[in-house]
């Protein structure tokens, strides 16, 4: 099996893929806590759950955004110009 060479922008994508992926995990596990936390208050369940949908839409569009940088950086260069 071959290992492909990443050119320089890539292998920052993919860092920078990495670290933007651990830190929406960790805004999700904080929002977790939130509402954990909220709940022990004496909110209700519903109010709570709103709530995390409320803060999880946020998280879920830049996941998406990043994925579709990703895809777009992975993309050859005719093939861009095409899509945009």
């Amino acid at each position: 099996m071959k290992n492909k060479r990443q050119n320089p922008s890539q292998r920052a994508m993919s860092t920078t893929g990495y670290a933007y992926a651990f830190l929406l995990i960790l805004q999700t596990m904080l929002i977790g806590v939130n509402a954990e936390n909220r709940l022990q208050q004496g909110d209700s369940p519903i109010e709570v759950l709103i709530w995390i949908i409320n803060q999880c839409i946020p998280v879920l569009k830049q996941a998406s955004n990043l994925q579709e940088k990703q895809k777009k950086s992975l993309l050859p260069t005719h093939r861009r110009s095409e899509d945009e």
